[in-house]
């Protein structure tokens, strides 16, 4: 562990630089007083002012960094993450994403209007003019994810990158994929095609963060302790692993409870409901990294560090490349997933993905292996926890950040931009309901069929 001073220096500048309340509140007529955002900031970024020695050295290793780097970067970006929400709801239609950078995490928000850099800057963050919106973006993504069924095979995996500010297609087949883009009508414009050799595959045969058996002896991983409804205790994996009703045990095979739900494809999450014999609690096994504690679920920005938990490979570390990517598996599309470049290999598919002590998803799939490197998706677990309802299990055992929304709306309400959803609220749009699965300020082009990364149709 490094020196306590050390750190500390690190920690104030972190929190100082996520402290100014001029962005929102100025640009909005609200009063100083109204902090809230900056306070979630600056206390998820003290939250992790102590990080476990292992998750330390994890990262140092996986990112070739030093320890010093590690807990600094950790802390940026806890503060990165709280502020988002700020920036993105200040800069509405012109919001073009956020992302983390170099070995301290230095945050990045993107507009598309040069008048607003200046309330950018003002509050602690670079700020990069570009020519598309994130919504504009998420609009051109959902075409190619309407157009799934279509694609080649060769093109499995597509995203948007807030960082080159594009949608990019990977193929290995460019001609292929770029006349499937046109053929889709999303904006090719706003479309690269990568060639690129990746070839996902599911880890059915799997264990992860501490295994688990289906049926008489597929494996798969538990991905987090939750509870539902105040008492029921369970954990959420990948929706490959089982379907709803199949019975499971755990890694000394003993009952351990069954299946309650389950989506794959189009989603690859499920929740299993556990007997009174087992506890959950809000840890993951970190193996070499030691026992990690869960304290919430806060979304990582791109480039921001993450690390995974499978018992085949132990605990490997990388960075959050993109977010709302789709991937074609032989068995169909996954969309709204998290592109990592954490390596992983069959045995640890529905394990932990964890970006400090915050809760990211579960493994679903991805190519390569932690000898060569690779790629690895995950299914983000705030979507599992609002759609069936469950609370996470935080340090301790104890129920954490609930699914239930703070703000909802009524079922049958009518989308409109301009209105603040919660995740778990329920609108109509177009003759059907959706399901907020991300909390937002709505912005016109975010219609719910547009974008699947904050609207599911139910």
């Amino acid at each position: 562990m490094l020196p306590r001073k050390t750190v500390t220096a690190g920690i104030a500048i972190a929190v100082t630089m996520i402290s100014v309340p001029a962005l929102a509140f100025a640009a909005k007529g609200a009063t100083a007083q109204d902090e809230t955002p900056y306070s979630i900031a600056r206390s998820n970024a003290e939250a992790v002012a102590d990080p476990p020695q292992g998750l330390v050295d994890a990262m140092s290793r996986d990112l070739g960094i030093t320890g010093q780097q590690a807990e600094a970067r950790l802390v940026n970006e806890a503060a990165a993450a709280g502020l988002e929400p700020t920036l993105r709801a200040h800069l509405g239609a012109s919001y073009a994403g956020s992302w983390v950078t170099g070995p301290t995490s230095t945050p990045i928000t993107a507009t598309t209007d040069p008048a607003q850099v200046a309330a950018i800057t003002k509050a602690g963050v670079q700020a990069r003019v570009v020519a598309r919106s994130l919504s504009s973006l998420d609009g051109v993504k959902a075409r190619l994810d309407a157009a799934s069924a279509k694609a080649p095979k060769t093109a499995p995996v597509w995203y948007v990158d807030v960082v080159n500010n594009t949608v990019v297609v990977l193929s290995s087949n460019p001609a292929k994929a770029a006349a499937w883009v046109k053929a889709s009508g999303a904006d090719a414009s706003a479309v690269q095609v990568v060639r690129s050799a990746e070839k996902p595959t599911l880890f059915y045969d799997v264990r992860g963060g501490d295994a688990y058996y289906i049926g008489s002896g597929t494996r798969c991983s538990v991905g987090f302790s939750v509870t539902k409804a105040g008492s029921q205790g369970g954990f959420v994996s990948a929706g490959h692993c089982g379907t709803a009703g199949s019975s499971t045990s755990g890694s000394n095979r003993v009952a351990m409870g069954t299946f309650r739900g389950s989506s794959f494809p189009g989603n690859d999450y499920s929740w299993v409901e556990v007997n009174g014999q087992w506890t959950p609690t809000g840890v993951v096994n970190g193996y070499s990294a030691g026992i990690l504690p869960v304290r919430g679920s806060t979304v990582a920005q791109v480039g921001s560090a993450v690390c995974r938990a499978g018992s085949t490979t132990g605990y490997h570390c990388g960075s959050v490349q993109q977010l709302n990517a789709s991937v074609t598996y032989q068995e169909g599309t996954v969309s709204g997933v998290t592109r990592t470049n954490v390596c992983a290999e069959p045995g640890d598919s529905g394990g932990s993905f964890i970006s400090g002590d915050q809760a990211q998803g579960v493994t679903s799939g991805g190519s390569g292996n932690c000898s060569s490197g690779g790629t690895t998706y995950f299914q983000p677990v705030n979507e599992i926890l609002s759609t069936y309802g469950l609370t996470l299990a935080t340090q301790g055992g104890g129920p954490g950040p609930t699914s239930t929304p703070t703000v909802t709306t009524t079922v049958g309400g009518t989308w409109a931009a301009g209105t603040t959803y919660a995740a778990g609220a329920t609108v109509t749009y177009g003759g059907s309901t959706y399901r907020c699965l991300q909390g937002h300020t709505a912005q016109p082009g975010w219609e719910p069929p547009n974008v699947p990364a904050l609207w599911q149709r139910v």
